[in-house]
């Protein structure tokens, strides 16, 4: 039966789980569940989610048999005196004990509770007519307070949950304040209310509260949900990952308020993905609100408020006084008693506004529309008097007048300031105002939709680029040239953010577009063109691209131009590992104030450490990498960071740090969800390698399989290698000579990008391939031309690899020139910081010995290297290997040893489990057969008392 009361407390759900309160809900929940008597006191702003972790705890303490009783107080203008507390108290008909068995005082309630007066003794006799302030009316409150009380202790265990105190009447905060000072043994008060709309100067009780003896408080002042949580609830809502554009959208309406956050939600989840979140609403509740606070606001604070609303953004003082026409002691006054009201708050020093955007939005459109336009010439005319002017501002209010001609040069003006000083996201929403205007001139339209197509290319916004860039494209009216530019945009967007390799048509139309009538944009498009990464030219024909930029006319004297090529030049010197690098990045200037040689210089070494990495220069890399990182608040190039996060990855891979670069990894596809990157390229790559070597092969598989979908790339190199080694593994070395050369001929690739010194270990996989399909004399072959290709290369890489070749062809024949050769590589890759493949080409070197006492104690080391960097499958090859010698060591422990605890294989299956690997998968990368694995599987699941489901939930890697 202890289930069948509860008020009026709503349960909150709306389809949302509860999110971002679980240390308050712990801190209630042991408030009220531990000793008792307990008053908890539960305060927060309007939509802040105070009913719902109310609601939440009122859940719990029902399934731990309390019996809660909850009421609300509503903003009525003659309320009912202790409404609240008799509604809650309607409910408790079906705990009540045998009315023999109730107080005498409880009777003082029958004629407040008419349905349960049959339940309750008689009423006490009548009181003479009550008038305020007569012993008789504090009889009467106490008779009321007394029977309150003894009806709860005589349903106790028992919570009685009073919501919106603030509009609680004086008898219901009377009784509350009184019952609260003496409350029952085994009851709890539990009081919501907000602050800011409390009677002025008055606490929440209509006196002070002080703990009485024996009975706890808590408390709880509840604050705005994060990123986090509304990264969850979007999640959650919309059954897709949010975009992080959206997150922070709806972060800034909202202001984290979970009222506003789940209505927005709930709309969105009705709308295409692309939806505009721009288009929402304010929540009718939330507006209520704020109406009712302005209306009780003062002529003077009522304008200041107005002002402040159509401002938009926090301001001062003398800026809101002079927008409102009043003077400074009347503006002191009137920003007090505001701030008092809580319509505007203090954001700053000098700084007013509003909580969040949507209680500035709430306010602006409760403007009549003379009224607004009003306000808008008013606050116009005091920004255009400040030195320096705040242009877009005033562009803002220019256009909300009316005047079109006037804003029009407003908003250029204040685009070219934004640009200037790096700030290309107004920049680029500025523009985007300017283009979409009807009938603009030829020119005009033409310089606007450059200008942002530019600025949207290096803008920090994500996924939404490209598109934003084919519907600049699709203006009407755009001369040719100007088309060009903005494909151009759009081809680099899509290459090296969307991860898109269809953007490289783009650019070969854009330069057929630029034709001959502007050398500096023909110049920058065979740059970008030379930049290619694909098959589809040759290094060759890229650098006859970079001469022929420079060699037209003017193109040298184009500072961007000439920049670029200058970038294709270092990124084709970098492909192939010329010796010249190291001396051109040395002369590129790092220190002082000149940003746009910093942004060059910057620019410069982003596009050569993913190649310093390929061609195994990973100090060099890193070096690079924290300098660039370095440089990018002070270049105002914020694109930059996206390049950097995708190398650092990698990086972090090489180095042998592989959860830094899982976790690198998963805040990348969370930042840029909607780029391919995350999933393809050298993350991709990252991916699919590291899951192989974890020994989850079927992921691994999935992983590389699409990154090939995208065709030949630089950057797929070494997810061509690993995909040819899984079918190594599986013995299907046809299939993995496919992988190498049909349809994508990755060795023919390697030449014509001269490549070489690339080292992703193609060249040494596919010389294993051929030895195993008994090609040695092919082996031999493609060693060769690797040895010719790299030679007079800075390629310490490609040297390793070289040696690794040659031990490969000399296994058969020459084991200790063989072992000499892979202990070359590991120690050439332990010196460029590689431990993964430092450990596998000893491991090599290993398995050439033939005494097995050596081949045993060689084992050791990569065996250790292995296992600390969490390479599964490695390890277990290595463990194979061990006991093919003979020289495995038994378990000291035998088979049961462990009891309930995990053994070592165990411990490898669960993780194998938990980051989503197949029976198949472990079996593969354990060297077991299926039904062994199936046996440990069943052991680890019920020694940790858990299903496979569960145990691949709590993996963060996974996926």
């Amino acid at each position: 039966m202890d289930d069948q009361g509860g008020g009026t407390t709503p349960d909150g759900t709306r389809g949302f789980s509860f999110t971002g309160r679980d240390a308050e809900l712990r801190a209630l929940l042991g408030a009220l569940s531990g000793a008792r008597p307990t008053v908890a006191l539960v305060e927060g702003e309007a939509g802040i989610g105070k009913s719902r972790l109310v609601a939440e705890a009122s859940k719990v303490l029902r399934e731990r048999h309390l019996r809660v009783l909850a009421g609300a107080c509503h903003p009525l203008r003659e309320p009912l005196a202790y409404g609240p507390v008799i509604d809650a108290l309607r409910r408790i008909g079906p705990w009540l004990p045998p009315v023999e068995r109730l107080g005498a005082s409880t009777g003082a309630l029958a004629p407040l509770l008419p349905d349960l007066a049959a339940a309750l003794p008689p009423p006490p006799p009548a009181l003479p007519a009550v008038e305020t302030g007569s012993s008789s009316a504090g009889l009467h409150r106490f008779r009321v307070v007394s029977g309150v009380r003894t009806l709860l202790e005589a349903v106790a265990p028992a919570v009685l949950v009073v919501e919106d105190v603030h509009w609680a009447d004086d008898a219901t905060r009377e009784l509350l304040l009184l019952l609260a000072t003496d409350m029952p043994q085994d009851a709890a008060l539990v009081l919501t209310y907000r602050a800011e709309d409390l009677p002025a100067g008055r606490p929440v009780l209509g006196a002070p509260f002080r703990r009485p003896p024996g009975t706890g408080v808590v408390e709880l002042r509840l604050g705005p949900l994060g990123e986090a949580e509304l990264r969850a609830m979007a999640r959650e809502g919309l059954g897709r990952e949010p975009e992080a554009e959206l997150v922070r959208t709806l972060l800034e309406r909202s202001g984290g308020l979970p009222l506003v956050i789940e209505e927005d939600l709930l709309t969105l989840a009705d709308r295409p993905a692309d939806a505009d979140p721009g288009v929402l609403r304010v929540p009718r509740s939330l507006g209520e609100v704020l109406a009712e606070r302005r209306s009780r606001l003062g002529p003077d604070a009522a304008a200041l408020v107005d002002v402040a609303a159509v401002l938009a953004v926090p301001a001062g003082e003398a800026l809101l006084a002079g927008a409102a026409g009043l003077d400074e002691d009347r503006a002191a006054a009137a920003l007090q008693e505001a701030v008092a009201s809580a319509v505007l708050r203090q954001t700053g020093p000098d700084a007013y506004g509003f909580a969040h955007a949507l209680a500035q939005e709430a306010v602006y459109d409760s403007l009549p529309g003379p009224v607004r336009t009003r306000v808008h010439r008013r606050v116009l005319t005091v920004l255009l008097a400040l030195d320096p002017p705040p242009l877009v501002q005033i562009a803002h209010h220019t256009r909300a007048v009316g005047d079109r001609a006037a804003w029009l040069l407003r908003a250029q003006e204040a685009a070219d300031q934004a640009a200037a000083v790096g700030d290309h996201g107004t920049e680029a929403v500025l523009l985007g105002e300017i283009v979409e205007q009807p009938d603009l001139a030829p020119e005009q339209l033409g310089r606007a939709a450059r200008a942002l197509a530019y600025s949207v290319s290096v803008s920090t916004l994500s996924g939404s680029k490209a598109a934003a860039l084919r519907r600049i494209l699709g203006l009407p009216g755009l001369p040719a040239t100007v088309r060009a530019a903005i494909r151009a945009s759009l081809g680099t967007v899509l290459i090296y953010q969307v991860g898109d390799l269809s953007g490289e048509e783009e650019l070969v139309t854009a330069l057929t577009e630029a034709g001959e009538s502007d050398p500096s944009a023909t110049a920058r498009l065979l740059a970008l063109l030379a930049l290619s990464e694909t098959g589809r030219f040759t290094l060759a024909e890229q650098r006859a691209m970079v001469e022929r930029g420079r060699a037209l006319p003017l193109a040298q004297e184009d500072h961007r131009s000439r920049s670029m090529l200058d970038l294709a030049h270092l990124s084709l010197l970098s492909t192939a590992a010329d010796p010249a690098v190291p001396g051109v990045l040395a002369a590129m200037p790092r220190g002082g104030s000149d940003v746009p040689v910093l942004q060059h210089t910057a620019t410069m070494l982003c596009a050569t450490i993913a190649r310093s990495i390929a061609v195994g220069h990973d100090a060099r890399a890193a070096a690079d990498l924290a300098g660039t990182r370095a440089m990018v608040p002070l270049i105002r190039l914020p694109v930059l960071e996206f390049h950097l996060t995708c190398q650092q990855i990698v990086l972090d891979w090489q180095s042998g740090h592989w959860d830094e670069a899982e976790r690198g990894l998963a805040a990348f596809r969370e930042r840029y969800p909607q780029s391919r990157l995350g999933f393809g390229g050298l993350p991709g790559a990252v991916r699919g390698l590291i899951a192989a070597a974890r020994g989850l092969t079927a992921q691994a598989a999935t992983v590389f399989d699409e990154v090939l979908a995208g065709g030949l790339h630089l950057n797929s190199i070494g997810v061509a290698a690993g995909r040819a080694r899984l079918h190594l593994g599986r013995g299907d070395t046809r299939a993995a000579w496919r992988t190498l050369t049909d349809p994508l001929d990755f060795l023919t690739f390697l030449d014509r990008k001269e490549a070489w010194a690339y080292a992703w270990d193609l060249v040494p996989t596919a010389v294993e391939t051929l030895l195993a399909l008994d090609r040695a004399d092919d082996a031999h072959e493609l060693t060769a031309r690797h040895a010719t290709g790299i030679q007079g290369r800075d390629a310490p890489g490609a040297i390793a690899e070289q040696q690794l070749c040659r031990g490969l062809l000399l296994a058969a024949t020459d084991p200790d020139a063989a072992t000499a050769a892979f202990d070359l590589a590991a120690a050439q890759w332990t010196g460029i910081g590689r431990p993964y493949r430092a450990a596998l080409a000893a491991e090599r070197a290993a398995r050439t010995r033939t005494d097995p006492d050596e081949a045993v104690a060689r084992l050791a080391a990569p065996l250790a290297a292995f296992e600390h960097l969490g390479a599964t499958s490695d390890a277990a090859r290595c463990h194979r290997g061990l006991r093919e010698l003979g020289r495995q060591a038994p378990n000291p422990r035998g088979r049961a040893g462990y009891g309930d605890r995990l053994s070592p294989r165990e411990e490898q299956i669960r993780d194998l489990l938990a980051s989503g690997a197949t029976n198949k998968d472990i079996a593969a990368a354990l060297f077991l057969s299926t039904r062994t694995v199936e046996n440990h599987v069943a052991r680890v699941l019920a020694k940790l008392r858990t299903t496979r489901t569960d145990l691949l939930r709590t993996d963060g890697r996974h996926g």
